[in-house]
């Protein structure tokens, strides 16, 4: 059997802010953005590089999901971003205004650093180690 994670929804208060924040500011390409009716739609990003997991730019659509908007896992990191060089996009990242909130650090498992989206969901920037 072969299983993997097609899609990650994210709550976000307004598609086309969301979508300009992954795209421009953490360079995701947008893979879809489909109109369903009545101000839905159906927006995926994803990471550039191959494979991976879409992220769901899902606008929340009723008070108890815009509530969650920033704070999806209770403060924790949410999402974790590996990179294969953690230097060119932390500095490409700081450059185009995204605020880190950890600075970087070698850990035994690799270089990390912890940045937060234009909500304030935290997420890892990081390059493991190779085996």
């Amino acid at each position: 059997m072969a299983q993997k994670l097609g899609y990650v929804a994210l709550v976000v208060r307004d598609y086309d802010e969301a979508l300009a924040f992954y795209t421009q500011s953490l360079g995701f390409q947008l893979i879809e953005d489909t109109h369903l009716g009545d101000g839905k739609r159906w927006v995926l990003v994803r990471p550039p590089g191959p494979g991976g997991t879409d992220l769901l730019l899902a606008r929340a659509a009723n008070p108890e999901q815009t509530s969650r908007i920033g704070n999806q896992t209770g403060g924790r990191v949410f999402l974790f971003l590996h990179t294969d060089d953690f230097w060119r996009d932390y500095r490409e990242m700081t450059t185009r205004g995204v605020k880190f909130c950890r600075p970087p650090s070698e850990e035994s498992y690799g270089t990390v650093a912890v940045f937060e989206d234009l909500y304030g969901n935290k997420w890892d920037l990081l390059q493991l180690k190779s085996s």
